[in-house]
């Protein structure tokens, strides 16, 4: 089962897709908007992606606070999540993405990326983090004999 995964920002969305096994996720691209809200275009891309990875299943960060409250992005995406379900007709997965843009931006630092180009691939990997997380969950779920679902 192909599945992707979605950082959504204000103005861009990181892409990332697993291999077909679900084993591992690797980036794809950044989607970048000129307004927060102009989706059009993002949901379109989405759509030709969904297509040529043949995926199956979305999981989108679900931006918590660190207190596990809710802010207004979760609203927003919560918004964005039904909007892909309705463009894509595929079951879209909330998925915590705490502190996932922090792990991508040291992972970056890590590898000797310069800051200016750190901003171009943040988002990819912190979406490569989300859809990974997921992925190692859906496993431990099969290894422990429990059923996986959303």
């Amino acid at each position: 089962m192909r599945i992707m995964g979605l950082d959504y920002g204000s103005k861009t969305v990181g892409v990332a897709v697993c291999d077909p096994l679900g084993i591992t996720a690797q980036t794809v691209e950044t989607i970048v908007r000129s307004e927060e809200n102009k989706l059009r275009r993002t949901l379109a891309r989405i759509e030709e992606l969904v297509r040529e990875y043949e995926i199956e299943r979305i999981v989108l960060g679900y931006p918590k606070n660190m207190n596990n409250s809710r802010g207004d992005r979760v609203e927003k995406t919560e918004a964005f999540k039904e909007s892909l379900e309705r463009r894509t007709g595929l079951p879209v997965v909330l998925w915590d993405e705490r502190l996932t843009t922090v792990a991508a931006d040291r992972v970056l630092m890590e590898c000797g990326v310069r800051r200016e180009k750190r901003k171009d691939k943040v988002d990819q990997i912190a979406a490569a983090l989300i859809l990974q997380g997921y992925l190692d969950y859906r496993k431990d779920q099969d290894e422990s004999g429990r059923e996986t679902g959303q």
